[in-house]
């Protein structure tokens, strides 16, 4: 019993002195300590549309090694393309290629057009729907590693239906800096710019095909600065093993240095050492932060990310790298704040009605079971201490519906004692003496005991692993309740009883 107790105490203790222990405080939840609520829709189309253009890509790419020609490639609606070929003799050849390498993609129909030949193409619906779930999952997974980085204690991800997915975030204060790091893209591109068209024509309209025009940073009067980008990209940030926050000695402003990985610095020295002289764009979420020559060959798999951040900004943006690009954006579509003083009205109406309650159930028990009483109440005591012990050391959170589990399980506490102690009495008016009748009623006793705790632990794991936030909340301060239940019930009672009574051979019990 000692073993149990003193653990509990120290786990328990930096909750009431923070500095006492070097261990975790108990976790509040959103409705205690207040925080923030996100509601998420993640543009699953949008993750749709980016597998076409991939698969079109590469498409192009295979093309041009199977030096098949074609004049253009257009999308029809958001999962269809249209190939234009030049000889028609290639259709055969371009049928066979698509079904050897391009298994997503399905040929819907062809057509002659002025000596050429049109094929279209469209992405198989069982690989959209895939793509979907998958963007889902994915961006549940990337939100989970920003905010893990952005530091919250017991955030609540959880996917919604089709393409929500429900934030919940305890104890944050800064809402609009969370919705920022939450909702980026942070698809990072490196594209070459246009350089051989002018741009001051593309500006008027007349936008050479495979270029597009992307935008840089506000500066000044001058507004946002554009940029004539080749649409290619060379490298993405799918590549990236770190970024973090460095500061530039010359200029003592704050940059992100970003490295690659293996295979993403063997890209990116290749395509420094291709395009010498020439002006490499580097694109976040479609805005350019900064446009340098590449003087020559970059080996290492280093760059650098400049664009005046302030320090927190830098930190965000480094986080948000780290963490990897979103696979489609995200819309917020509902946004909730709970102020810090609901959640201590939230606390201090939970605690007092676990005041009023426990203290009703010690009297009851002192008047109704005299000594045995008292043990009963000291278990109780206990029982709650071993609660407030597992949630710190599981580093679960408490919630407004976890603080009535805990007053359910005073109930389920007592209940235990009633019946050891209802046993004990029988067994006493059969004649037995103390020690036998306290040694029959525990044995008879345990085995009620063990049959409706049980069951009611089956119940709670079940709501936890199926139920949303509250309800879970509520299922791990059950679940706790009813192990630490069944010890004080079980052992710790009866080593005190064994104490006052059998130990001393007393020959009345106060029960």
């Amino acid at each position: 019993m000692i073993a149990v107790i003193i653990p509990a105490v120290v786990y328990v203790m930096p909750t009431f002195k923070p500095s006492m222990w070097p261990h975790n405080q108990i976790n509040l939840g959103l409705d205690l300590q207040g925080g923030m609520h996100l509601a998420l829709e993640v543009q699953t189309q949008k993750a749709v549309e980016s597998t076409v253009e991939r698969i079109r890509n590469d498409l192009r790419g295979t093309l041009r090694n199977e030096r098949i020609r074609s004049v253009e490639v257009t999308d029809v609606g958001a999962t269809e393309l249209a190939f234009r070929l030049i000889n028609p003799d290639d259709v055969p050849a371009f049928k066979r290629l698509v079904d050897r390498n391009f298994s997503d993609l399905r040929i819907e129909s062809e057509k002659d057009h002025n000596g050429e030949v049109v094929v279209r193409l469209s992405l198989v619906e069982e690989t959209a729907k895939d793509v979907q779930r998958q963007a889902v999952r994915q961006a549940l997974e990337t939100i989970r590693n920003r905010i893990d980085e952005f530091g919250v204690s017991e955030p609540d991800i959880r996917i919604e239906g089709e393409r929500r997915i429900q934030i919940q975030l305890p104890g944050v204060t800064d809402t609009d800096r969370a919705k920022e790091l939450i909702g980026r893209t942070a698809m990072l591109e490196f594209k070459l710019l246009d350089e051989e068209h002018s741009l001051s024509r593309a500006l008027d309209g007349d936008v050479p095909a495979g270029s597009e025009i992307l935008y840089g940073s506000p500066d000044g009067d001058r507004g946002r600065e554009p940029y004539l980008v080749q649409k290619r990209t060379l490298l993405t940030g799918a590549y990236l093993d770190n970024a973090r926050v460095q500061i530039d000695q010359q200029f003592n402003e704050p940059y992100v240095s970003i490295t690659f990985n293996r295979q993403g610095a063997r890209i990116f020295e290749q395509v420094t050492g291709e395009n010498v002289r020439r002006r490499l764009a580097i694109v976040l979420d479609g805005r350019v932060y900064s446009a340098p020559v590449i003087q020559e060959r970059i080996p290492g798999g280093t760059a650098r990310i400049t664009g005046n951040f302030s320090i927190p900004e830098a930190r965000d943006l480094a986080i948000v790298l780290r963490a990897g690009a979103l696979p489609a954006p995200v819309e917020i579509i509902e946004e909730r704040t709970v102020g810090p003083s609901l959640g201590q009205d939230s606390i201090r109406q939970g605690l007092m009605s676990m005041l009023v309650g426990g203290v009703l159930v010690l009297v009851f028990m002192v008047i109704y079971y005299h000594v045995a009483g008292l043990v009963a109440n000291l278990a109780l005591l206990l029982n709650i201490l071993l609660i407030a012990a597992g949630l710190a050391a599981f580093q679960a959170t408490l919630t407004l519906p976890g603080i009535a589990g805990i007053i359910l399980t005073i109930g389920i506490a007592v209940d235990a004692n009633v019946i050891i102690f209802e046993r004990i009495r029988e067994e006493l008016r059969l004649g037995k003496r103390v020690a036998a009748a306290i040694t029959a009623g525990f044995n008879r006793a345990t085995l009620t005991i063990m049959d409706a705790n049980v069951t009611t632990l089956i119940a709670a794991i079940v709501l936890f692993q199926f139920g949303t936030g509250p309800v879970r909340g509520f299922a791990v301060t059950l679940s706790l309740g009813v192990l630490a239940s069944m010890f004080t019930a079980l052992v710790v009672c009866r080593q005190v009883l064994d104490l006052l009574y059998v130990s001393r051979r007393m020959k009345t019990i106060s029960i």
